[in-house]
């Protein structure tokens, strides 16, 4: 490896380590783990799971209601409105929103989309 290929890659594990250190990621850990420690919202998790997973099986078959496709919604509004779970899907987007900030930075003097385009083949 080139010495300006170990630098690039040192500037990366440099970019993710600031990354983890910022209020967003940090708020991003905090909340996954308070949801993945609550019975009542992995339970309410579950369940939506279970009720999305049916309605595709449905859509699959060719049997899919407008009452399936309510009962997914249904059990995705009662999960998006638990406290645990808003903070967490809050805390998503806000770290969303910083990584596409952090993107833009590394794609501008690219030219490119580096986090959308620069892995891919070939784009239409």
């Amino acid at each position: 490896m080139s010495v300006q290929t170990d630098r690039l890659e040192e500037l990366g594990r440099e970019l993710g380590e600031a990354i983890a250190e910022t209020p967003e990621y940090e708020a991003f850990e905090e909340t996954k783990a308070a949801v993945e420690a609550d019975d009542d919202v992995q339970e309410q998790i579950a369940e939506f799971n279970e009720r999305r997973d049916h309605f595709m099986h449905a859509r699959q078959m060719g049997n899919a209601t407008e009452e399936n496709l309510q009962r997914v919604q249904e059990a995705q509004e009662e999960l998006h409105s638990m406290p645990k779970m808003a903070a967490y899907l809050d805390a998503q987007e806000e770290l969303t929103e910083r990584l596409e900030a952090v993107n833009e930075a590394i794609s501008d003097p690219l030219a490119v989309d580096f986090g959308g385009e620069a892995g891919g083949c070939c784009h239409d």
